[in-house]
């Protein structure tokens, strides 16, 4: 049995779709020792603060190829022209000209689509499991005029992509909704983010914080500082209007990273950043914080997400501040001891949700192995695994 995988994350870029898809081939390879999974991804590129080397791939059960990517490939146009080098390295690069089956793993539209374009060539079925939902995003953050002809396109790439899957995942229930719709098909997967492994042995007692001896609590964001987060609505004053209590980290990079550093200069709001970092080194900041901080951008489109850092923040057993509406709301509320929640970019809201928050260790052992990554790709590479048989027989 040959599978491709299709990713344009990979490790060791640090980032969801990287660690899923990592934890995707590790659950597939374990189903037999007669499956072998070709990974076609790309060079590390998630971030300009973390831009490691390509790590050689000691296995003999799959095998990473990786597409060299432009020089500049940050801002838009120059993700554009990257994707662009993907999609044709891709097509004309594969491992083998012979697989049973094709996976895509996308949080952006285009992947998605190289993968459905991919196993039509190839004559084999495919399997999508999508991260996000890239056209209504791009609808409500893309707003401008001249993006109209695109978002149309853009639009009837997904209905062809997910028209021509034979099995389509969703990360997040949040997203059955829009996909109900607009497309026909029923027979949805929900095989969601979870907790790694690198997680799971957390310390249950806390190493002290830096900013206790001072009386201030070490509140830390961890992860991606985009469109998606909107942190410069949000941080900078709250920062600066709880000086006095707590002191805020933010570790990751993004494309609105600028944008919040400037927020923060401009109001001289007491705001730590630091750029991406591996998760390592990360746990150990985990170990000093006093609380876990989430947030949103306040779009109708990002109520339907479950971001996967909230597993994370999870299993460490801290408090989680989270700013968030819709299916994240509801599933923290439903889930989790030891989370308040606020509405997006509500200032106000956000310190009273502090108010409310228990500062201590939350004993979330159930939930951990609920979500356990491991026991959710195990059941996810089966689903594969039996697609694949089918288009066999």
């Amino acid at each position: 049995m040959r599978i491709l995988l299709v990713t344009y994350y990979f490790p060791p870029d640090l980032c969801a779709g990287s660690f899923r898809a990592q934890s995707m081939v590790d659950a597939l390879v374990a189903q037999s020792d007669n499956v072998t999974v070709d990974v076609v991804t790309t060079e590390p590129n998630r971030y300009q603060s973390h831009q490691p080397d390509s790590e050689e791939v000691d296995s003999t059960s799959y095998t990473v190829t990786r597409a060299p990517l432009p020089t500049q490939r940050y801002g838009m146009l120059g993700q554009v022209r990257s994707f662009g080098r993907y999609a044709w390295f891709a097509n004309r690069f594969l491992p083998s000209k012979e697989y049973d089956l094709v996976v895509a793993t996308s949080s952006r539209l285009m992947t998605a689509f190289l993968g459905a374009v991919i196993a039509r060539r190839l004559k084999v079925p495919l399997y999508l499991d999508i991260r996000d939902i890239f056209v209504e995003t791009v609808d409500e953050v893309f707003t401008a005029t001249w993006m109209k002809p695109f978002r149309l396109i853009f639009s009837m790439l997904e209905r062809w992509t997910v028209s021509r899957a034979d099995r389509v995942n969703l990360v997040s229930r949040g997203f059955l909704p829009y996909f109900e719709s607009r497309y026909s098909r029923t027979d949805y997967r929900f095989f969601t983010n979870g907790v790694d492994e690198e997680f799971l042995a957390f310390p249950e007692k806390p190493a002290s914080a830096s900013g206790k001896d001072a009386g201030l609590l070490t509140i830390v964001y961890a992860g991606n500082v985009g469109d998606g987060q909107g942190l410069e609505l949000i941080l900078p004053e709250l920062a600066l209007r709880m000086k006095d209590r707590a002191r805020f980290v933010v570790i990751g990079d993004g494309g609105k990273l600028p944008k919040l550093k400037s927020a923060c200069e401009h109001l001289s709001a007491p705001v730590e950043l630091r750029g991406a970092m591996p998760r390592s080194e990360l746990l150990k900041v985990y170990q000093g914080a006093d609380v876990l901080f989430l947030h949103l951008n306040n779009l109708p489109a990002f109520t339907r997400v479950l971001p996967s850092k909230l597993f994370e923040y999870a299993a460490t057993g801290k408090p989680i501040l989270a700013g968030v509406q819709g299916y994240a709301r509801n599933f923290i509320e439903s889930e989790l001891d030891g989370a308040e929640t606020f509405d997006p970019g509500d200032v106000g809201g956000a310190e009273s949700a502090l108010d409310r928050l228990q500062i201590g260790h939350f004993d979330r052992q159930e939930f951990v192995k609920q979500f356990d990554r491991r026991r959710i790709m195990k059941e996810m590479a089966a689903d594969i695994m039996d697609l694949a048989e089918q288009g066999r027989g």
